[in-house]
Protein backbone atom coordinates (compact mmCIF):
# COMPACT_ATOMS: atom_id res chain seq x y z
CA UNK A 1 0.00 0.00 0.00
CA UNK A 2 1.35 3.44 -0.88
CA UNK A 3 2.06 5.94 1.63
CA UNK A 4 0.20 9.22 0.52
CA UNK A 5 1.94 11.25 2.72
CA UNK A 6 5.73 10.67 0.87
CA UNK A 7 5.18 12.32 -1.97
CA UNK A 8 3.45 15.16 -0.58
CA UNK A 9 6.16 15.63 2.30
CA UNK A 10 9.04 15.02 -0.27
CA UNK A 11 7.19 18.26 -2.36
CA UNK A 12 7.48 19.98 0.88
CA UNK A 13 10.59 19.34 0.25
CA UNK A 14 11.57 20.22 -2.44
CA UNK A 15 9.47 23.48 -2.73
CA UNK A 16 11.31 24.62 0.58
CA UNK A 17 14.48 23.90 -0.84
CA UNK A 18 13.63 25.99 -3.98
CA UNK A 19 12.59 28.84 -1.50
CA UNK A 20 15.83 29.50 0.43
CA UNK A 21 17.91 28.96 -2.90
CA UNK A 22 15.78 32.20 -4.27
CA UNK A 23 16.14 33.50 -0.65
CA UNK A 24 20.14 33.26 -0.83
CA UNK A 25 19.57 34.67 -4.05
CA UNK A 26 18.09 37.82 -2.33
CA UNK A 27 21.40 38.05 0.27
CA UNK A 28 23.90 37.84 -2.86
CA UNK A 29 22.13 40.27 -5.17
CA UNK A 30 21.46 42.85 -2.47
CA UNK A 31 25.52 42.86 -1.40
CA UNK A 32 26.31 42.79 -4.63
CA UNK A 33 23.85 45.89 -5.40
CA UNK A 34 25.40 47.64 -2.72
CA UNK A 35 29.00 47.14 -3.28
CA UNK A 36 28.49 48.70 -6.92
CA UNK A 37 27.00 51.35 -5.51
CA UNK A 38 30.06 52.08 -3.21
CA UNK A 39 32.42 51.08 -5.31
CA UNK A 40 31.00 53.98 -8.01
CA UNK A 41 31.22 56.21 -5.11
CA UNK A 42 34.60 55.84 -3.78
CA UNK A 43 35.62 56.05 -7.90
CA UNK A 44 34.24 59.12 -8.37
CA UNK A 45 35.72 60.61 -4.97
CA UNK A 46 39.17 59.13 -5.67
CA UNK A 47 39.04 61.01 -9.41
CA UNK A 48 36.70 64.29 -8.89
CA UNK A 49 37.20 64.80 -5.40
CA UNK A 50 34.79 66.41 -2.75
CA UNK A 51 33.73 62.80 -1.62
CA UNK A 52 30.20 64.29 0.12
CA UNK A 53 29.40 65.31 -3.09
CA UNK A 54 29.97 62.63 -4.99
CA UNK A 55 29.23 59.73 -2.81
CA UNK A 56 25.15 62.00 -2.26
CA UNK A 57 24.76 62.47 -6.00
CA UNK A 58 25.87 58.67 -6.92
CA UNK A 59 23.55 57.65 -4.00
CA UNK A 60 20.58 59.47 -5.00
CA UNK A 61 21.02 58.30 -8.83
CA UNK A 62 21.97 54.84 -8.14
CA UNK A 63 18.15 54.49 -5.29
CA UNK A 64 16.34 57.00 -8.11
CA UNK A 65 17.64 54.34 -10.88
CA UNK A 66 16.08 51.73 -8.73
CA UNK A 67 13.25 52.91 -8.33
CA UNK A 68 12.70 53.28 -12.21
CA UNK A 69 14.01 49.35 -12.25
CA UNK A 70 11.58 48.18 -10.20
CA UNK A 71 8.76 50.01 -11.66
CA UNK A 72 9.30 48.70 -15.41
CA UNK A 73 9.48 45.03 -13.29
CA UNK A 74 5.80 45.36 -13.96
CA UNK A 75 6.08 44.99 -18.05
CA UNK A 76 7.99 41.59 -17.37
CA UNK A 77 5.89 38.86 -18.03
CA UNK A 78 6.01 35.03 -19.59
CA UNK A 79 8.66 32.75 -17.69
CA UNK A 80 9.97 34.93 -14.84
CA UNK A 81 12.60 32.91 -14.01
CA UNK A 82 13.94 33.08 -17.38
CA UNK A 83 13.65 36.93 -17.08
CA UNK A 84 15.14 37.06 -13.29
CA UNK A 85 18.60 34.73 -14.79
CA UNK A 86 18.51 37.24 -17.93
CA UNK A 87 18.99 40.51 -15.27
CA UNK A 88 21.38 38.55 -13.12
CA UNK A 89 24.08 37.86 -16.50
CA UNK A 90 23.53 41.58 -17.22
CA UNK A 91 23.73 42.52 -13.59
CA UNK A 92 26.83 41.37 -13.30
CA UNK A 93 28.49 42.35 -16.96
CA UNK A 94 27.73 45.82 -16.69
CA UNK A 95 28.49 46.09 -12.65
CA UNK A 96 31.39 43.74 -12.57
CA UNK A 97 32.76 46.05 -15.41
CA UNK A 98 32.02 49.30 -14.29
CA UNK A 99 35.03 49.95 -11.79
CA UNK A 100 37.69 49.53 -14.91
CA UNK A 101 35.34 50.64 -17.67
CA UNK A 102 35.32 54.28 -15.42
CA UNK A 103 39.07 54.48 -15.15
CA UNK A 104 39.28 54.15 -19.18
CA UNK A 105 36.26 56.62 -19.72
CA UNK A 106 38.21 58.72 -16.94
CA UNK A 107 41.15 59.48 -19.77
CA UNK A 108 39.19 59.27 -23.42
CA UNK A 109 35.18 60.31 -22.51
CA UNK A 110 34.48 63.83 -23.45
CA UNK A 111 32.31 63.87 -20.49
CA UNK A 112 33.12 61.57 -17.75
CA UNK A 113 30.95 63.16 -15.43
CA UNK A 114 27.99 61.89 -18.15
CA UNK A 115 28.94 58.71 -18.24
CA UNK A 116 29.74 58.20 -14.81
CA UNK A 117 25.96 59.29 -14.20
CA UNK A 118 24.60 56.60 -17.44
CA UNK A 119 26.50 53.93 -16.05
CA UNK A 120 25.44 54.00 -12.36
CA UNK A 121 21.74 54.80 -13.69
CA UNK A 122 21.68 51.79 -15.79
CA UNK A 123 23.56 49.34 -12.58
CA UNK A 124 20.59 50.83 -10.68
CA UNK A 125 17.87 50.24 -13.20
CA UNK A 126 19.01 46.26 -13.46
CA UNK A 127 19.43 46.24 -10.00
CA UNK A 128 16.18 47.78 -9.15
CA UNK A 129 14.47 45.00 -11.04
CA UNK A 130 15.93 41.77 -9.40
CA UNK A 131 13.68 41.86 -5.97
CA UNK A 132 10.16 42.32 -7.75
CA UNK A 133 10.99 39.83 -9.67
CA UNK A 134 11.79 37.52 -7.24
CA UNK A 135 8.99 38.56 -5.08
CA UNK A 136 6.50 37.46 -8.14
CA UNK A 137 8.58 34.26 -8.59
CA UNK A 138 7.50 33.14 -5.02
CA UNK A 139 4.45 35.11 -4.28
CA UNK A 140 2.63 31.97 -4.96
CA UNK A 141 4.70 29.53 -2.65
CA UNK A 142 4.44 32.03 0.42
CA UNK A 143 1.69 34.71 2.17
CA UNK A 144 2.37 37.89 1.49
CA UNK A 145 3.51 38.75 5.22
CA UNK A 146 6.01 36.51 5.01
CA UNK A 147 7.34 37.00 1.67
CA UNK A 148 7.98 40.42 2.63
CA UNK A 149 9.74 39.52 5.84
CA UNK A 150 11.54 36.84 4.61
CA UNK A 151 12.63 38.74 1.03
CA UNK A 152 13.87 42.37 3.03
CA UNK A 153 15.51 40.05 6.14
CA UNK A 154 17.73 39.01 3.87
CA UNK A 155 18.11 42.03 1.61
CA UNK A 156 18.97 43.83 4.15
CA UNK A 157 21.52 41.76 5.88
CA UNK A 158 23.21 41.47 2.30
CA UNK A 159 23.55 45.04 2.63
CA UNK A 160 25.14 45.40 6.10
CA UNK A 161 27.54 42.87 4.87
CA UNK A 162 28.29 44.58 2.15
CA UNK A 163 28.79 47.96 4.15
CA UNK A 164 31.06 46.27 6.16
CA UNK A 165 33.32 44.23 4.30
CA UNK A 166 34.00 47.22 1.89
CA UNK A 167 36.15 49.63 3.40
CA UNK A 168 37.42 46.58 5.97
CA UNK A 169 38.48 44.04 3.46
CA UNK A 170 37.60 45.08 -0.10
CA UNK A 171 39.24 47.86 -0.53
CA UNK A 172 42.80 47.01 0.72
CA UNK A 173 42.82 43.68 -0.39
CA UNK A 174 41.19 43.58 -3.90
CA UNK A 175 40.65 47.07 -4.98
CA UNK A 176 38.73 48.36 -6.83
CA UNK A 177 38.90 47.07 -10.31
CA UNK A 178 38.77 43.60 -8.66
CA UNK A 179 36.20 44.17 -6.72
CA UNK A 180 33.95 45.14 -9.05
CA UNK A 181 35.06 41.74 -11.33
CA UNK A 182 34.38 39.65 -8.56
CA UNK A 183 30.89 41.02 -7.32
CA UNK A 184 30.21 40.62 -11.20
CA UNK A 185 31.14 36.90 -11.00
CA UNK A 186 29.05 36.45 -8.17
CA UNK A 187 25.80 38.05 -9.91
CA UNK A 188 26.62 35.59 -12.77
CA UNK A 189 26.86 32.59 -10.54
CA UNK A 190 23.62 33.20 -9.01
CA UNK A 191 22.13 33.27 -12.60
CA UNK A 192 24.15 29.75 -13.17
CA UNK A 193 23.11 27.94 -9.76
CA UNK A 194 19.33 28.77 -10.30
CA UNK A 195 19.20 27.15 -13.60
CA UNK A 196 19.24 23.34 -12.46
CA UNK A 197 17.13 23.14 -9.33
CA UNK A 198 14.27 24.52 -11.43
CA UNK A 199 12.77 22.39 -14.16
CA UNK A 200 11.10 25.11 -16.07
CA UNK A 201 14.61 26.23 -17.23
CA UNK A 202 15.26 23.22 -19.16
CA UNK A 203 14.27 24.97 -22.45
CA UNK A 204 16.73 27.43 -22.07
CA UNK A 205 19.17 25.69 -20.11
CA UNK A 206 21.66 25.40 -23.00
CA UNK A 207 21.75 28.93 -24.43
CA UNK A 208 22.65 30.48 -20.92
CA UNK A 209 24.74 28.42 -20.35
CA UNK A 210 27.26 29.51 -23.28
CA UNK A 211 26.22 33.46 -22.13
CA UNK A 212 27.02 32.73 -18.64
CA UNK A 213 30.11 30.50 -19.42
CA UNK A 214 31.70 33.47 -21.61
CA UNK A 215 30.46 36.19 -19.47
CA UNK A 216 32.33 34.39 -16.39
CA UNK A 217 35.49 33.98 -18.87
CA UNK A 218 35.41 37.87 -19.82
CA UNK A 219 35.18 38.58 -16.20
CA UNK A 220 37.56 36.24 -14.82
CA UNK A 221 40.47 37.62 -17.63
CA UNK A 222 39.77 40.89 -16.24
CA UNK A 223 40.72 40.07 -12.41
CA UNK A 224 43.53 38.37 -13.77
CA UNK A 225 44.60 41.11 -15.24
CA UNK A 226 43.89 43.72 -13.06
CA UNK A 227 46.92 45.06 -12.02
CA UNK A 228 47.86 45.69 -15.84
CA UNK A 229 44.99 47.22 -16.47
CA UNK A 230 45.34 50.16 -14.10
CA UNK A 231 48.95 50.40 -14.60
CA UNK A 232 47.83 50.97 -18.57
CA UNK A 233 45.28 53.57 -17.42
CA UNK A 234 47.64 55.47 -14.70
CA UNK A 235 50.08 55.40 -17.67
CA UNK A 236 47.75 56.73 -19.81
CA UNK A 237 47.19 59.74 -16.79
CA UNK A 238 50.44 59.96 -15.26
CA UNK A 239 52.41 59.72 -18.77
CA UNK A 240 55.53 58.43 -16.79
CA UNK A 241 56.48 54.93 -15.60
CA UNK A 242 54.25 53.82 -13.05
CA UNK A 243 56.97 52.13 -10.75
CA UNK A 244 54.40 51.38 -7.72
CA UNK A 245 50.52 51.20 -7.34
CA UNK A 246 48.61 50.09 -4.12
CA UNK A 247 44.95 50.92 -3.28
CA UNK A 248 44.97 51.17 0.67
CA UNK A 249 41.75 51.63 2.62
CA UNK A 250 42.29 54.89 2.18
CA UNK A 251 43.83 56.08 -0.74
CA UNK A 252 45.39 55.16 -4.61
CA UNK A 253 48.96 55.49 -4.07
CA UNK A 254 51.35 55.56 -7.05
CA UNK A 255 54.53 56.48 -7.37
CA UNK A 256 55.88 57.26 -11.57
CA UNK A 257 59.54 57.75 -12.91
CA UNK A 258 60.95 59.53 -15.38
CA UNK A 259 64.55 60.03 -16.51
CA UNK A 260 64.88 63.48 -14.14
CA UNK A 261 62.64 62.32 -11.04
CA UNK A 262 60.13 60.30 -9.67
CA UNK A 263 56.45 61.63 -8.54
CA UNK A 264 53.68 60.47 -5.36
CA UNK A 265 50.37 60.72 -6.50
CA UNK A 266 47.70 59.92 -3.95
CA UNK A 267 44.34 59.57 -5.51
CA UNK A 268 45.89 60.90 -9.03
CA UNK A 269 47.02 64.15 -7.27
CA UNK A 270 50.81 64.81 -7.20
CA UNK A 271 52.00 65.24 -3.85
CA UNK A 272 55.57 66.00 -4.58
CA UNK A 273 58.14 65.26 -7.25
CA UNK A 274 61.70 64.15 -6.11
CA UNK A 275 63.63 67.21 -7.89
CA UNK A 276 62.20 70.03 -6.37
CA UNK A 277 60.82 68.78 -2.66
CA UNK A 278 63.17 69.88 -1.04
CA UNK A 279 61.74 73.36 -1.76
CA UNK A 280 58.58 72.90 -0.36
CA UNK A 281 59.69 71.03 2.91
CA UNK A 282 62.62 72.80 3.77
CA UNK A 283 59.88 75.93 3.61
CA UNK A 284 57.56 74.20 5.45
CA UNK A 285 59.81 73.54 8.34
CA UNK A 286 62.51 75.80 8.98
CA UNK A 287 61.14 79.18 9.06
CA UNK A 288 59.24 78.07 11.94
CA UNK A 289 61.86 75.90 13.48
CA UNK A 290 65.15 78.12 13.27
CA UNK A 291 63.32 80.45 15.30
CA UNK A 292 62.17 77.75 17.69
CA UNK A 293 66.45 76.68 20.06
CA UNK A 294 64.78 75.57 22.99
CA UNK A 295 62.26 73.20 20.84
CA UNK A 296 62.51 69.11 22.19
CA UNK A 297 58.88 68.07 21.12
CA UNK A 298 57.26 68.04 17.69
CA UNK A 299 54.23 66.71 16.51
CA UNK A 300 53.61 66.47 12.61
CA UNK A 301 50.38 65.69 11.18
CA UNK A 302 50.04 64.29 7.95
CA UNK A 303 53.49 63.93 5.99
CA UNK A 304 53.35 60.33 5.96
CA UNK A 305 56.50 60.12 3.08
CA UNK A 306 58.90 61.40 5.97
CA UNK A 307 60.19 63.94 4.19
CA UNK A 308 59.17 66.79 6.70
CA UNK A 309 60.47 64.34 9.23
CA UNK A 310 63.86 65.14 7.32
CA UNK A 311 64.26 68.27 7.70
CA UNK A 312 63.31 68.56 11.79
CA UNK A 313 65.48 65.69 12.27
CA UNK A 314 68.54 68.63 10.94
CA UNK A 315 68.59 70.03 14.21
CA UNK A 316 70.02 67.73 16.94
CA UNK A 317 68.69 69.81 19.62
CA UNK A 318 64.82 67.70 18.72
CA UNK A 319 64.55 65.13 20.94
CA UNK A 320 61.17 63.06 19.96
CA UNK A 321 59.12 63.56 16.61
CA UNK A 322 55.48 62.03 16.96
CA UNK A 323 54.35 61.83 13.32
CA UNK A 324 50.32 60.90 12.79
CA UNK A 325 49.08 59.73 9.80
CA UNK A 326 45.89 58.33 8.52
CA UNK A 327 47.31 55.19 5.92
CA UNK A 328 49.38 52.47 7.74
CA UNK A 329 50.07 51.60 3.48
CA UNK A 330 51.80 55.23 3.24
CA UNK A 331 54.72 55.23 6.19
CA UNK A 332 55.14 51.77 5.71
CA UNK A 333 56.05 52.19 1.83
CA UNK A 334 58.13 55.18 3.02
CA UNK A 335 59.76 53.19 6.06
CA UNK A 336 61.00 50.26 3.96
CA UNK A 337 61.06 51.60 0.07
CA UNK A 338 65.14 51.91 -0.33
CA UNK A 339 64.59 54.80 -3.18
CA UNK A 340 62.28 56.21 -0.56
CA UNK A 341 64.24 55.90 2.45
CA UNK A 342 67.31 57.33 0.55
CA UNK A 343 64.65 60.48 -0.44
CA UNK A 344 63.77 61.13 2.91
CA UNK A 345 67.24 59.82 5.13
CA UNK A 346 65.59 56.93 6.34
CA UNK A 347 63.60 59.67 8.91
CA UNK A 348 60.86 56.87 9.90
CA UNK A 349 63.43 54.65 11.11
CA UNK A 350 65.05 56.73 13.32
CA UNK A 351 64.73 56.41 17.05
CA UNK A 352 63.92 59.71 17.59
CA UNK A 353 60.26 59.25 15.45
CA UNK A 354 57.10 57.47 16.58
CA UNK A 355 54.43 57.10 13.72
CA UNK A 356 51.28 56.46 14.51
CA UNK A 357 48.40 55.70 12.27
CA UNK A 358 45.39 56.97 13.34
CA UNK A 359 42.80 60.19 12.37
CA UNK A 360 44.67 63.25 13.76
CA UNK A 361 41.36 65.00 14.54
CA UNK A 362 40.62 61.54 17.28
CA UNK A 363 44.35 61.60 18.12
CA UNK A 364 44.71 65.57 19.07
CA UNK A 365 41.70 65.25 21.38
CA UNK A 366 42.77 61.96 22.96
CA UNK A 367 46.84 63.68 23.40
CA UNK A 368 47.81 65.46 26.13
CA UNK A 369 51.29 66.22 25.10
CA UNK A 370 53.07 69.63 25.03
CA UNK A 371 54.86 70.32 21.56
CA UNK A 372 57.32 73.18 21.13
CA UNK A 373 56.42 72.94 17.12
CA UNK A 374 53.06 71.67 15.53
CA UNK A 375 53.65 70.93 11.23
CA UNK A 376 50.58 70.34 10.33
CA UNK A 377 51.01 68.95 6.07
CA UNK A 378 47.61 67.47 5.40
CA UNK A 379 46.27 67.18 1.64
CA UNK A 380 44.69 70.19 -0.24
CA UNK A 381 41.20 70.83 1.47
CA UNK A 382 39.22 69.59 -1.69
CA UNK A 383 36.58 67.51 0.67
CA UNK A 384 34.69 68.07 3.89
CA UNK A 385 36.50 65.23 5.34
CA UNK A 386 40.08 66.89 5.13
CA UNK A 387 38.29 70.41 5.45
CA UNK A 388 37.70 69.63 9.58
CA UNK A 389 41.23 69.00 9.47
CA UNK A 390 41.21 73.09 8.99
CA UNK A 391 38.18 74.24 11.15
CA UNK A 392 38.63 76.29 14.16
CA UNK A 393 37.08 73.26 16.12
CA UNK A 394 40.12 71.31 14.88
CA UNK A 395 42.71 74.50 15.70
CA UNK A 396 41.36 74.50 18.73
CA UNK A 397 41.88 71.65 20.03
CA UNK A 398 45.49 72.27 18.82
CA UNK A 399 46.04 75.27 21.25
CA UNK A 400 45.32 72.04 23.85
CA UNK A 401 48.33 70.81 22.31
CA UNK A 402 50.63 73.79 22.09
CA UNK A 403 53.65 74.64 24.94
CA UNK A 404 53.60 77.90 26.02
CA UNK A 405 55.99 79.78 23.00
CA UNK A 406 55.20 76.97 20.87
CA UNK A 407 54.29 77.34 17.05
CA UNK A 408 52.02 76.11 14.63
CA UNK A 409 53.09 75.76 10.60
CA UNK A 410 50.05 74.86 8.63
CA UNK A 411 50.45 74.08 4.41
CA UNK A 412 48.13 75.92 2.88
CA UNK A 413 47.59 75.63 -0.97
CA UNK A 414 48.44 78.27 -3.18
CA UNK A 415 48.16 82.03 -2.26
CA UNK A 416 48.21 82.52 -6.16
CA UNK A 417 45.73 79.54 -7.58
CA UNK A 418 43.48 79.14 -4.39
CA UNK A 419 43.94 82.84 -2.83
CA UNK A 420 40.12 82.69 -1.10
CA UNK A 421 41.27 79.40 0.16
CA UNK A 422 44.66 80.37 1.53
CA UNK A 423 43.51 83.57 2.94
CA UNK A 424 40.13 81.74 4.87
CA UNK A 425 43.24 79.19 6.37
CA UNK A 426 44.87 82.17 7.99
CA UNK A 427 41.75 83.80 8.98
CA UNK A 428 40.58 80.56 10.43
CA UNK A 429 43.78 80.21 12.65
CA UNK A 430 43.39 83.83 13.82
CA UNK A 431 39.48 83.04 14.62
CA UNK A 432 40.53 80.33 16.56
CA UNK A 433 42.48 82.30 19.02
CA UNK A 434 46.28 82.53 16.82
CA UNK A 435 48.84 85.26 15.83
CA UNK A 436 49.72 84.84 12.23
CA UNK A 437 52.20 85.22 9.33
CA UNK A 438 51.54 83.97 6.08
CA UNK A 439 54.78 83.46 3.67
CA UNK A 440 54.86 81.71 -0.08
CA UNK A 441 57.38 80.01 -1.71
CA UNK A 442 58.01 78.68 -5.49
CA UNK A 443 58.03 75.35 -6.13
CA UNK A 444 57.98 74.47 -9.89
CA UNK A 445 55.82 71.21 -9.70
CA UNK A 446 53.50 73.24 -8.74
CA UNK A 447 53.84 76.67 -8.93
CA UNK A 448 53.59 79.30 -5.73
CA UNK A 449 52.58 77.64 -2.66
CA UNK A 450 51.71 78.76 0.46
CA UNK A 451 52.26 78.17 4.66
CA UNK A 452 50.97 80.32 7.42
CA UNK A 453 52.78 80.25 10.83
CA UNK A 454 51.08 80.32 14.26
CA UNK A 455 51.31 81.10 17.39
CA UNK A 456 50.22 82.62 20.86
CA UNK A 457 52.02 85.74 19.98
CA UNK A 458 53.63 87.97 17.32
CA UNK A 459 56.95 87.50 18.26
CA UNK A 460 58.63 86.24 15.54
CA UNK A 461 62.00 85.78 14.88
CA UNK A 462 63.47 85.07 11.38
CA UNK A 463 67.29 85.06 12.01
CA UNK A 464 68.10 81.92 13.58
CA UNK A 465 70.30 79.52 13.02
CA UNK A 466 69.67 76.99 9.89
CA UNK A 467 71.15 73.72 9.99
CA UNK A 468 73.90 72.69 7.78
CA UNK A 469 72.83 71.50 4.02
CA UNK A 470 69.91 72.82 2.99
CA UNK A 471 69.37 73.43 -0.27
CA UNK A 472 67.09 76.28 -0.71
CA UNK A 473 66.15 77.97 2.40
CA UNK A 474 68.66 80.88 3.40
CA UNK A 475 67.86 83.66 6.15
CA UNK A 476 67.71 85.99 3.46
CA UNK A 477 64.86 83.33 1.72
CA UNK A 478 63.00 83.32 4.55
CA UNK A 479 62.70 87.32 4.66
CA UNK A 480 61.76 86.93 0.94
CA UNK A 481 58.81 84.31 1.50
CA UNK A 482 57.01 86.95 3.88
CA UNK A 483 56.01 89.72 0.55
CA UNK A 484 52.80 89.00 -1.09
CA UNK A 485 52.69 90.71 -4.68
CA UNK A 486 49.37 92.21 -5.29
CA UNK A 487 47.63 89.22 -7.42
CA UNK A 488 48.37 87.07 -4.15
CA UNK A 489 47.52 89.77 -1.68
CA UNK A 490 44.58 89.82 1.21
CA UNK A 491 41.77 89.05 0.39
CA UNK A 492 38.10 88.99 2.84
CA UNK A 493 36.85 85.33 3.82
CA UNK A 494 34.35 83.62 5.99
CA UNK A 495 36.11 81.13 8.75
CA UNK A 496 36.39 77.56 8.00
CA UNK A 497 34.00 76.33 10.69
CA UNK A 498 32.72 72.46 10.86
CA UNK A 499 29.26 73.56 10.16
CA UNK A 500 29.86 76.00 6.86
CA UNK A 501 32.79 74.04 5.55
CA UNK A 502 33.69 77.50 4.10
CA UNK A 503 36.77 76.70 2.88
CA UNK A 504 36.40 73.48 0.97
CA UNK A 505 34.12 75.87 -0.85
CA UNK A 506 36.89 78.60 -1.79
CA UNK A 507 39.26 75.70 -2.46
CA UNK A 508 36.58 74.11 -5.27
CA UNK A 509 35.86 77.57 -6.58
CA UNK A 510 39.63 78.82 -6.65
CA UNK A 511 40.45 75.25 -8.64
CA UNK A 512 37.38 74.64 -10.68
CA UNK A 513 39.32 77.04 -13.66
CA UNK A 514 42.46 74.52 -13.80
CA UNK A 515 39.38 71.07 -13.69
CA UNK A 516 39.72 69.09 -16.34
Amino acid sequence: MVNEKEPKAAETRRVNSRQMLLLLSVFVIATCGLIYELIAGTLASYLLGDSVTQFSTIIGVYLFSMGIGSWLSRYLDGNLLRWFIRIEILVGLVGGLSAPLLFLLFEYAASFRLMLYALVSLTGVLVGLEIPLLMRILENQLSFRDLVSRVFTFDYIGALLASLIFPLVLVPYLGLVRTSLFFGMLNIGVAAFLLYPFPETRPFRRPFLWTIGLSLLLLAAGFAGSDRLMTFTESLALQDNVIYSKTTAYQRIVLTRNPREFRLFLNGNLQFSSADEYRYHEALVHPALQALPHARRVLVLGGGDGLAVREILRYPHIRSVTLVDLDPGMTDLFRTNPMLTRLNGGSLQSPKVHVINADAFGFVRQDSTRYDLIVIDFPDPSNFSIGKLYSTAFYGELDKLLAPDGRIVVQATSPYVARNAFWCIRHTLAAAGFHTLPYHVYVPSFGEWGFVLAGRNGHWRGDGALPAGLRFVTPQIIRQMLHFPPDMAEVPTDTNRLNNQALVRYFEEDWAPYAR
